[in-house]
């Protein structure tokens, strides 16, 4: 089995998923593992990616809306590459398709979002923790959102019924996991209001040319938190910034 620090990254083909993808393959002696929904079409693109001495990257298939995929690939990466640990694991991928007034917010569109947002990461860390756990300080960090806040909901008057209320819920399930991990370091990442298809797709509905942050400047910062985090880390959801948002 490989000594390289494994990490896995879902999502990982484009936006903040991309962005830390290239963080990572940047870091010498690193297992860099990039889940994406379709290897086939994305395989070739990633691997043209400059890495670091001695770090190899992997790309195997996970569709956060297939729960079963997060299962198939710990068996593929276990049978065909040996990863039988993981230092880190970066649930990224999300949707945001819709931003409607709670009174005009469909369920069929809030069931989508959950499939994806919430059910998608904790489907991840289910197949995953076993692996999470051989290594002692390993880290779970779910890509979450200031538009999940409940505390500071009135600091960010846009209508999130739907993604927000699946991002709420993944920090729910990620601060329980934090209680009920003794070994593994569990914790959400609000990433700022970023320009990436998602966040220029919100910034546009407001009139706005773009969202406020760069993806280099949300990723850089996401890497350091994921780097210094520690057990007081575990059940918070962290700022890009380093600070705190709200629950």
């Amino acid at each position: 089995m490989s000594t390289n620090t494994a990490v896995l990254i879902t999502g990982a083909n484009r936006g903040l998923g991309r962005g830390l993808l290239e963080i990572y393959l940047a870091r010498p002696s690193h297992t860099v593992i990039a889940a994406v929904r379709d290897p086939a079409a994305t395989a070739t693109t990633l691997d043209t990616l400059p890495r670091a001495e001695s770090t190899i990257l992997l790309v195997v298939k996970i569709d956060s809306a297939d729960p079963a995929s997060s299962a198939a690939a710990l068996a593929e990466l276990q049978s065909a590459h040996n990863i039988q640990r993981l230092d880190v694991l970066i649930a990224n991928a999300g949707i945001a398709k819709t931003y409607p007034l709670a009174r005009e917010a469909m369920l069929s569109d809030l069931r989508e979002h959950f499939e994806v947002n919430t059910f998608g990461p904790l489907a991840l860390f289910q197949a995953f923790v076993p692996l999470l756990e051989q290594t002692p300080g390993s880290k779970f960090a779910a890509i979450s959102s200031g538009a999940a806040s409940i505390g500071a909901m009135e600091k960010i008057p846009l209508p999130n019924s739907v993604y927000g209320t699946s991002k709420a819920a993944l920090n729910y399930l990620v601060r329980k996991m934090a209680l009920e991990s003794d070994s593994v370091i569990v914790f959400s990442v609000d990433p700022g209001w970023v320009q990436t298809d998602m966040g220029n797709f919100t910034a546009r509905g407001w009139g706005m040319e773009k969202a406020q942050l760069t993806i280099d400047e949300s990723v850089n910062g996401i890497a350091k938190v994921i780097d210094s985090a520690t057990k007081e880390t575990s059940g918070l959801l962290k700022s890009y910034d380093g600070g705190e948002t709200p629950w």
